[in-house]
């Protein structure tokens, strides 16, 4: 059993490692009180190729496996969780569209994606239907030879910066089998913004789809099958996140631990006081074994075996730990962790939204159940 890195991924580290210290980490506190990027980091970031990690290379992508793309957004991560969601939305929806397009859709939609282009957004959540994704109630009504979409699509990221959406709607049945994907430019659809508790900059929001008519060349692998092809994406992006949520606990301890080598009481360093440096260790632990949970489940992937299990796990657990080590690490710092002025608050606000993103701990723990005793034994 291999717990390093190959050679070419801490390579990929260093390098994504050094941009985000450039062109991420200072700006971070600009961008949350903005609540928007600055001004050119996506042109920035897409000549990095952040948005091609999964994308085959004949459409101008890196081909990266699941690890690797993992690799990224923890370092992206550990200097801004915000600038990740483009990052992820570029690999789950690309590896969708990738997965289940026709040659002449992946020509004409994923180069664009890999240049950066097109920038993503996942159009599944709705207002009454969140964790319940199978009982969307957006609507394609068919028109001609193609569709009408109406309904509202809410608590969707990047909808600040999104040209172009992977849209479900119901084209048929009640359930997971009625739902149909589509994949769509966003010229005409309404968006408000939401104000947000963390993650400021991500762009999050609410589409209202208003009668936007969608050709046939715009459905993604069928009439029928948008659920099923999501899901499968998910057994991966819930591990990604997984480890976003690590590094930004990690990154928030590693700011108590530095204040605590050196903030003195009491005549020494807090650090020799049990009741400080034990419960930094704690927490250090616990992210570990998070980390090696979710790093398991992409090298699952990338081997072809079934991730979903070891995603979910990794999905409830870590950012549990990185909120409760987060937590800690604003305790550690006491007056200085409280303050806006430090880093460590916002970590806190920021890590919060991660333990909804992409299912709740209960939606994650029902996948894992029912992998364990079965749908019939399961809840």
């Amino acid at each position: 059993m291999d717990f390093d890195f190959t050679p070419e991924q801490k390579a990929l580290a260093k390098q994504v490692r050094q941009f985000a210290a450039e062109q991420v980490a200072p700006y971070r506190r600009e961008s949350d009180v903005r609540g928007s990027y600055r001004p050119g980091l996506l042109a920035e970031m897409a000549a990095e190729g952040l948005f091609a990690l999964r994308l085959p290379e004949v459409y101008g992508g890196r081909d990266l496996d699941a690890v690797s793309a993992g690799i990224v957004l923890e370092e992206l991560a550990a200097a801004d969780l915000s600038v990740c969601f483009p990052v992820l939305n570029a690999a789950l929806v690309g590896g969708v569209l990738a997965a289940n397009g026709s040659p002449e859709q992946l020509e004409e939609w994923l180069p664009p994606i890999a240049r950066g282009e097109s920038v993503l957004a996942l159009g599944l959540t709705e207002p009454e239907h969140g964790t319940d994704a199978a009982a969307i109630a957006a609507r394609a009504e068919p028109d001609g030879d193609g569709w009408v979409l109406t309904g509202e699509k809410t608590s969707i990221m990047t909808t600040a910066y999104a040209t172009h959406a992977l849209l479900f709607a119901r084209t048929g049945e009640p359930g997971p089998y009625g739902i149909t994907a589509f994949y769509a430019g966003l010229d005409g659809v309404e968006r408000e913004g939401l104000q947000d508790l963390g993650c400021r900059s991500g762009g999050r929001g609410r589409m209202v789809l208003d009668g936007l008519r969608v050709g046939p060349e715009h459905v993604v692998g069928g009439v029928g099958r948008g659920f099923g092809q999501v899901m499968r994406g998910f057994g991966v992006s819930r591990a990604m996140i997984a480890l976003m949520a690590v590094a930004v606990g990690k990154a928030a301890l590693d700011e108590a631990l530095a204040h605590a080598g050196t903030r003195e009481a009491f005549g020494q360093v807090i650090g020799r006081f049990q009741a400080v440096s034990f419960p930094l260790v704690e927490h250090v632990t616990l992210l570990h074994a998070a980390r090696l949970v979710a790093f398991e489940a992409l090298w699952r992937a990338d081997v072809g075996l079934d991730p979903r299990e070891t995603a979910n796990m990794a999905k409830w657990w870590a950012p549990k730990a990185a909120v409760d080590a987060a937590h800690q690490a604003l305790l550690t710092l006491g007056h200085l962790g409280w303050s806006e002025d430090g880093p460590v608050a916002q970590r806190l606000r920021d890590v919060i939204g991660l333990q909804l993103a992409d299912g709740t701990a209960a939606a994650t723990k029902l996948v894992v159940a029912r992998r364990l005793l079965g749908r019939e034994s399961a809840p």
